[in-house]
């Protein structure tokens, strides 16, 4: 693949080039974040996380807000109903929303924001709709404690 460079832009190099000013060897992906986001000049984070995990998203927004502005909006938001979102009689409760989520942060200007625990297609959508780039932290692992490389540990 010779002509690899065509399938970047300057900002897509640029991006890439940060990353690795930012790698912490012996730190947590958590304190790579950080200093990525430092080093980008990043001021505005967003956070969208999983409704099962609010507290582990209060925690993480409370460690980044030391340092930046963080918008945090749980996979719930706008309180739509399963059978209005999936357009199913028999679907109960309260669907989740990730196309939502992305428009709430990017109405509030995110400039990188953070996938925490989002289910299988619902991180999908929000990655899609998301004005800003996306890095996940945590995905939906129920079998794993999400933790999805422990099924390569059996």
């Amino acid at each position: 693949m010779e002509d690899f460079k065509k399938l970047y832009n300057e900002a897509d190099i640029q991006k890439m080039r940060v990353a690795e000013q930012a790698r912490l060897m012996g730190k947590s992906r958590v304190e790579e974040l950080i200093s990525y986001a430092q080093k980008a000049g990043i001021k505005r984070i967003g956070i969208a996380n999983c409704f099962s995990l609010q507290k582990d998203s209060d925690k993480l927004k409370a460690r980044l807000a030391e340092q930046f502005e963080v918008f945090t909006v749980d996979c719930k938001v706008g309180r739509v109903s399963s059978s209005d979102m999936l357009g199913v009689d028999d679907a109960r409760g309260i669907s989740c929303n990730p196309a939502a989520q992305a428009a709430y942060l990017a109405e509030n200007n995110t400039e990188l924001n953070i996938s925490f625990g989002l289910c299988m297609g619902h991180d999908i959508v929000f990655n899609q709709k998301s004005v800003a780039p996306v890095t996940t932290l945590i995905v939906k692992d129920r079998e794993h404690k999400h933790n999805p490389y422990k099924e390569f540990e059996k």
